[in-house]
């Protein structure tokens, strides 16, 4: 009797955790660039899911480096004590979710979608909001928060969404949500330090989904 696997979808129709190679089959068939691979336990399924693809497909395929593997250098500017966040986004617009980690030990606050025909910059905005709004909730007023997104930084500091994607009823999801977000930043006063993550020295954000 063949052993149970696990399928981890990070792009196709719906990326996720599958149980059976038809239903990973399903999410990746036709699907342009789709990155899949599979896994022998639901917990490896789970971390792999939690990161990048580029680490566990292909000649690239690595575990990325753990906090204490970096330099003294890299360690000494990151504030570890913080939350990370980030967007992925299969085409663009195409199907979009975003999520917020602890910046040290990667666990996940929030995950949020997918939304269809949504964009990058949206998922990265809804993602800076939903962090400042939990991180408020928390008490947590003065604690960083680490995006990638110069866009998203940008429209979070003007607290003005900009946009140029047209609203339909196949995103009228996601556009509900962020009309919700760009009302709430205007309306609140927030503490939290909006940090630029440092790609080129640091490496991919803690929060990144690998489907770029």
């Amino acid at each position: 009797m063949a052993k149970k696997k696990y399928y981890v979808v990070w792009v196709g129709e719906t990326p996720g955790i599958y149980g059976s190679w038809r239903e990973c089959q399903l999410q990746i068939k036709g699907y342009p660039n789709a990155k899949y691979k599979s896994f022998k336990t639901k917990e490896e399924a789970e971390e792999a899911y939690g990161g990048s693809a580029m680490h566990h497909i292909g000649a690239g395929a690595k575990k990325p480096k753990a906090p204490a593997q970096m330099s003294e250098a890299a360690r000494a500017a990151i504030i570890w004590d913080s939350m990370s966040v980030d967007a992925a986004c299969s085409g663009n617009p195409g199907k979009m979710e975003y999520r917020g980690v602890d910046t040290k030990t990667q666990m996940e606050y929030f995950r949020l979608g997918p939304f269809n025909k949504s964009t990058n910059n949206i998922g990265e905005f809804l993602a800076l909001v939903h962090a400042i709004a939990l991180l408020q909730k928390k008490g947590l007023n003065d604690m960083a928060i680490y995006s990638d997104s110069r866009t998203a930084m940008a429209w979070v500091r003007n607290r003005k969404v900009k946009t140029t994607l047209k609203r339909s009823a196949i995103n009228k999801d996601s556009f509900e949500l962020l009309d919700r977000a760009e009302q709430w930043i205007k309306a609140n006063h927030y503490k939290n330090p909006i940090l630029k993550w440092n790609t080129k020295e640091w490496g991919e954000i803690p929060a990144d989904f690998g489907r770029k």
